[in-house]
């Protein structure tokens, strides 16, 4: 089984909930942006750098179509495929 990796980069994307690029183009919906500046009876301003984060939370389901790597405008998200070992091959005996 293809086993796919991605990774956020939050240096490059300070204000994810006001760009959401990635999220809108991913035809499994793997991406959540969640809150890390909640304050209690106030709303967080989307354009607040670092108030928010990306989280791959459904890897699993990645299909690795690369949409959300290339679509960022911030070079962002990295992508890692690694294919599954090639199986033994079996020595016919004679």
């Amino acid at each position: 089984m293809t086993s796919v990796k991605v990774k956020w980069n939050q240096s490059k994307c300070p204000t994810p909930f006001a760009c959401k690029q990635c999220l809108q183009i991913c035809p499994q919906a793997v991406f959540r942006v969640n809150c890390i500046k909640q304050e209690r009876f106030k709303e967080t301003d989307p354009n607040e750098p670092n108030a928010y984060v990306i989280i791959p939370l459904y890897q699993s389901e990645c299909i690795a179509c690369n949409k959300c790597v290339e679509v960022c405008p911030n070079g962002a998200l990295k992508m890692k495929v690694k294919e599954p070992a090639p199986a033994p091959e079996a020595t016919a005996e004679t």
